[in-house]
């Protein structure tokens, strides 16, 4: 049944666009922009609705109400916080490499939202189902780096310089145990496709042989994403705001939408690799691929307003000494166990 409305869905939109004159191969083209306006609109709306979650949670945690006037049970205040980031003067530093400033908040923005092109949301939604869908998922991700670098650094300022330069070497030093920790699922599955690493769990959820691997991906995903207790990018009780400091308006708000867009890119990613993806009883595909992700961002939120600030020497140390080594560790149990178990 999902099957046969989807597909009736996009016949219809295809005809339509067909109806107006627009012949092959611009009929591709224009399904493309279709497609990715209709993601950006998502993608607004999980960060509006992220900060929202955020911080009822926030205030549920800190025994508050959090926002609860602008709108029925404060439904309202992201819409009204993104209307105050739009009306707010943009401005830009005396001494800032003006172009790389600007391009800054796009490179953060735009491999948050191109990690969802392959994510796959049920057996049929998936924009592009790629067979090398992880390998993409590993290269894109590392580009956010490249930006916040050139945030800190075009700013002309020692707090932005400062937090641009920690996140280079937290970025780089959590991606090696964050890579390592999806081997073993790579090696239960036999396919660094997304939509098969899926259909490899209708039995058993990657999360029980991979239980090890599940926790270092989540540590390590979470300094990717630069949150607490490992947010030393933006700490403010030492860098202001690190590499946001001088920005302001809308350019601040691409960075905040980032955030949560890269919040429930990784929710999906650790839902596809160890939660088994879309399966589960009675409710379709899709919702319950939606409520394990909106379940492991809680987890996230929970986790920032829990746990206290790691100096950057315990972050690295913990990186280097603890989570590479249990990667490697895991990759050496996985490889062992399946030699002996199925082969």
């Amino acid at each position: 049944m999902t099957a046969d409305w989807l597909i009736s869905l996009g016949t219809g939109v295809r005809n339509i666009v067909v109806s107006l004159g627009i012949s092959d191969p611009f009929t591709d083209y224009v399904m493309t922009i279709l497609a990715a306006l209709v993601l950006m609109a998502v993608l607004g709306m999980v960060a509006l609705y992220g900060v929202y979650a955020e911080r009822r949670i926030a205030g549920f945690i800190q025994y508050r109400h959090g926002p609860n006037r602008v709108g029925p049970h404060g439904l309202l205040q992201a819409v009204a916080d993104g209307i105050k980031m739009l009306s707010k003067e943009d401005l830009i530093p005396n001494g800032a490499d003006r172009t790389v400033f600007r391009l800054a908040p796009y490179i953060v923005f735009t491999p948050a939202m191109m990690v969802w092109a392959v994510l796959p949301f049920s057996k049929y939604v998936v924009a592009v189902d790629l067979n090398i869908g992880l390998l993409y998922v590993i290269a894109i991700v590392s580009v956010a780096t490249l930006g916040l670098l050139m945030a800190g650094w075009s700013s002309n300022n020692k707090y932005s310089l400062l937090g641009a330069m920690r996140s280079v070497a937290q970025m780089l030093s959590y991606e090696l145990p964050l890579v390592f920790s999806i081997l073993g699922v790579v090696m239960l599955a036999g396919s660094i496709n997304l939509s098969a690493v899926v259909e490899a769990q209708t039995r058993v959820w990657f999360i029980i042989p991979q239980f090890l691997g599940f926790i270092i991906f989540i540590i390590s995903a979470t300094a990717e994403l630069n949150r607490l207790p490992f947010d030393l990018v933006e700490a403010d009780s030492e860098l202001t705001a690190g590499a946001f400091t001088e920005y302001s308006g809308m350019r601040w708000g691409i960075f905040f939408a980032a955030e949560y867009a890269n919040i429930f890119a990784v929710s999906a990613l650790a839902t596809t690799l160890f939660l088994g993806g879309w399966h589960g009883p009675l409710l379709p595909p899709y919702v319950w691929f939606f409520i394990k992700t909106c379940t492991m961002m809680f987890f996230f939120i929970w986790m920032r307003w829990t746990f206290p600030r790691l100096r950057i020497d315990q972050l690295l140390n913990l990186s280097w000494k603890v989570l590479l080594p249990l990667s490697i560790l895991n990759i050496l149990l996985t490889g062992t166990a399946y030699f002996f178990f199925f082969l």
